[in-house]
């Protein structure tokens, strides 16, 4: 990179095309000493501090503060702040914290029907990066009615005369409430936004706190050397062993659903107390299990249940469970690995080929925002996969 090399390396890159004097002159914008003036008489080199280098000098002392500033700027972005102070990618703290997500449960609640729908969290977005936070679950709760709505527009002109719209809603009073579960800095799971706030009525302000931000429940934070003793015994059943951590904040509840690849799933109660709620496959009528600190139900798979709080403390209870070891069936006779004899001219066309789908990927973005419409520019590349 030009920026590790010697600072007079464009001028011996132009030598090689032209034969000028390439020597620095001096600058009539600069400031020199008296010695400097006197070597170049001719050149009315400039002694004294003008009105344009003060200027300067002032913009770039505002710049120096406000970049010093910015980072302890959360007591006025206060809507901006999550389980962690300052705004995104100008807090000095951002690459220190450690975020784990589990779920990201997205629901449309359709207000005419009342009928539940849920969502991808992973549709119309590219990452994960708006569920931690608030200002921008507005954002993604605003982009998913205008989608939705745009769905519905074109499902009746489609079928104007079909009023069966049971996977659709049915008109813009709809809902949308987003439960983020996620852990901070290896505590335990818990909630980070009221699950029961609608997202489409937020009331945000960028200089307000976030009225639906759950807090961090940093009251449990003593629980850390209890969480380690526990997972080096569960890791010491097997290979395939594991636990999961999670809290719940009072009147709330978990609804969960276990695979069946887990095996010996086991739910204990560390604190507080909770409801294990499951419906019986028999009278389809919902059966529930009181449990309090230290008390263990196993868990039966390949069915949703539902673990309410029902303490005045928040609750911690953990899954203990084995991952079943998928065995491959096929013989290892059948396998045959093909190695390339160009590898090195395989990656160059890798390479290629990613650079020019970069590109179509921004002409597409433009036409879009130019026209309105999707239009798709496909690299004309053949390959041999």
């Amino acid at each position: 990179m030009p920026l590790f090399c010697a600072e007079n390396w464009p001028r011996k890159v132009q030598s090689v095309f032209t034969k000028s004097n390439l020597e620095p002159s001096p600058s009539l914008s600069c400031i020199y000493p008296d010695s400097k003036i006197n070597e170049y008489k001719d050149s009315s080199l400039q002694k004294n501090v003008k009105w344009r280098h003060k200027f300067v000098v002032t913009l770039l002392i505002c710049h120096c503060g406000l970049q010093i500033f910015l980072p302890y700027s959360h007591f006025i972005t206060k809507g901006f702040n999550n389980w962690t102070n300052g705004l995104y990618g100008y807090s000095w703290d951002m690459m220190v914290h450690s975020w784990d997500t589990i779920l990201v449960v997205v629901k449309v609640v359709d207000n005419n029907s009342r009928k539940e729908f849920f969502i991808d969290s992973e549709a119309w977005t590219q990452n994960d990066r708006w569920n931690k936070h608030a200002d921008m679950c507005v954002q993604y709760a605003q982009c998913l009615k205008k989608n939705l709505l745009q769905d519905l527009k074109k499902e009746t002109q489609i079928s104007p005369y079909t009023k069966d719209f049971s996977n659709h809603i049915t008109s813009e009073n709809i809902s949308i409430y987003v439960d983020v579960w996620c852990s901070l800095n290896k505590r335990f799971q818990q909630r980070m936004y009221d699950p029961n706030y609608d997202l489409l009525q937020a009331n945000w302000s960028p200089f307000r706190s976030v009225e639906w931000l759950l807090p961090v429940l940093t009251e449990l934070n003593d629980f850390r050397m209890t969480m380690n003793e526990i997972i080096e015994e569960v890791y010491s059943w097997s290979n395939q062993s594991d636990v999961l951590f999670i809290a719940d904040f009072p009147g709330l509840f978990l609804e969960n659903f276990i695979d069946k690849d887990l095996q010996n799933v086991t739910l204990t109660v560390l604190e507080g107390a909770v409801v294990y709620e499951i419906e019986d496959r028999d009278t389809f009528q919902s059966l529930g299990v009181t449990l309090k600190k230290g008390e263990s139900v196993p868990i039966e798979v390949g069915l949703f249940h539902k673990i309410h709080t029902i303490s005045e403390v928040p609750s911690c209870y953990m899954y203990t469970f084995i991952r079943e070891e998928k065995v491959d069936v096929k013989p290892a006779e059948n396998k045959r690995v093909m190695y390339s004899p160009f590898p090195l001219v395989e990656d160059v066309q890798d390479r290629l080929e990613s650079f020019v789908r970069m590109w179509c990927h921004i002409g597409n973005s433009i036409l879009y925002i130019l026209f309105g419409k999707p239009y798709h520019l496909r690299p004309k590349i053949k390959s041999d996969k």
